[in-house]
């Protein structure tokens, strides 16, 4: 039998069929589109909606973050120059501080409000959350132990933000380091040195911290004098010279109390130790001790004070001079008859004897 013959004998496909099949499916695609378009939409109006609220949630924390801030920078700065100002943190301290605060701040909001919202973008999606929460809670764990210096160098410094124990020009003494504050971050603070030299500290190194800087500061001066001097006299004088200086800028304005005389801090054989104590602005001591021994040596210059450590003391009178003081000892070779002379005589021959 040749091909044309079976390809005749062959029934042929009806075209009514195909039509019928392709019907009935598209109508068993319409009845599933309209059986589901409802949920559809409901879980794309769900979705969209938790976006929107989360979005104009998080843009008016960060809106409202961020003019508090605004308004604490304000305030420092207003305050500034003042004698307030002078008792509450500088204005460069005031705003590193809070914009540390607010960006801490806007993080955590943004990373809480956009979290959730994921979540619940994921629930929508009818997916279980149980074992993927899981996960991330293992990668956290691991993520923590991995990078534990980290996060606790970071926790540290939101800490010590939020509680203000120090701040950009400060002076503290970190145990591993000293100096003035530069810079405060969350990760790690900078000192400059009393060399100039700049420290680069990690905040979950710093185990205490010794702020020189925070209320006020005590200047303390040793004033050693002859122990013939008359204390009174010495009181007086120191007295006078303290009230100078309070009255002149810019020592005025650092000291914040009068210049106490404590008394006798220790009494030798060759001196004597008087303690004079002054409460001074915070980081100002130094100079005003610097500045407050410079008076008091002139003070003691023109009131014929003598300080320990100067010229060496005068006798009133001068004695008479020693008339065998130009004379040289005795020799012991003057005698003839001393060991000496005996020892150092040469020996002489004796006599010849005539036969």
């Amino acid at each position: 039998m040749s091909l044309s013959a079976l390809l005749a004998a062959a029934p042929s496909p009806e075209p009514g069929g195909s039509l019928d099949e392709a019907a009935k499916q598209a109508g068993h695609a319409a009845g599933w589109v309209e059986e589901n378009w409802s949920t559809w939409l409901n879980t794309g109006l769900r979705i969209l909606l938790i976006a929107v609220i989360a979005v104009m949630l998080r843009t008016a924390i960060r809106r409202a973050l961020t003019k508090l801030i605004e308004r604490m920078n304000r305030s420092a700065q207003a305050v500034e120059g003042t004698a307030l100002g002078g008792l509450l943190v500088n204005a460069e301290r005031r705003r590193q501080r809070s914009e540390a605060i607010g960006s801490v701040l806007r993080s955590v909001a943004s990373f809480l409000i956009l979290g959730t919202a994921a979540l619940m973008i994921l629930g929508a999606f009818q997916i279980d959350l149980a074992p993927l929460l899981a996960s991330a809670g293992v990668a956290g764990v691991a993520l923590g132990f991995g990078a534990r210096n980290l996060v606790t160098d970071f926790l540290s410094g939101v800490f010590m933000i939020l509680e203000d124990q120090y701040g950009v020009g400060d002076t503290i003494d970190a145990g591993v380091a000293s100096g003035e504050v530069i810079e405060v971050g969350l990760r790690v603070t900078k000192l400059r040195g009393d060399n100039g030299e700049i420290w680069y500290v990690r905040n979950g190194e710093v185990k205490r911290i010794g702020n020189l800087s925070q209320g006020w500061s005590t200047a303390g001066v040793d004033v050693q004098v002859r122990p013939t001097e008359d204390l009174g006299r010495v009181r007086t004088v120191i007295t006078e010279a303290a009230g100078l200086m309070a009255k002149e800028d810019p020592w005025t304005e650092r000291l914040w109390g009068p210049v106490e005389i404590l008394g006798l801090d220790s009494v030798l054989l060759d001196s004597m130790t008087v303690r004079v104590t002054a409460k001074t602005m915070p980081g100002k001591a130094l100079g005003v001790e610097r500045e407050l021994r410079w008076r008091i040596k002139l003070a003691f210059d023109e009131a014929g004070i003598r300080m320990v450590g100067g010229v060496p003391a005068q006798p009133d009178e001068p004695s008479a001079a020693d008339p065998t003081a130009s004379m040289a000892a005795p020799s012991a070779y003057a005698s003839t008859t001393s060991p000496q002379s005996l020892a150092a005589t040469p020996i002489t021959p004796p006599p010849n004897i005539s036969k």
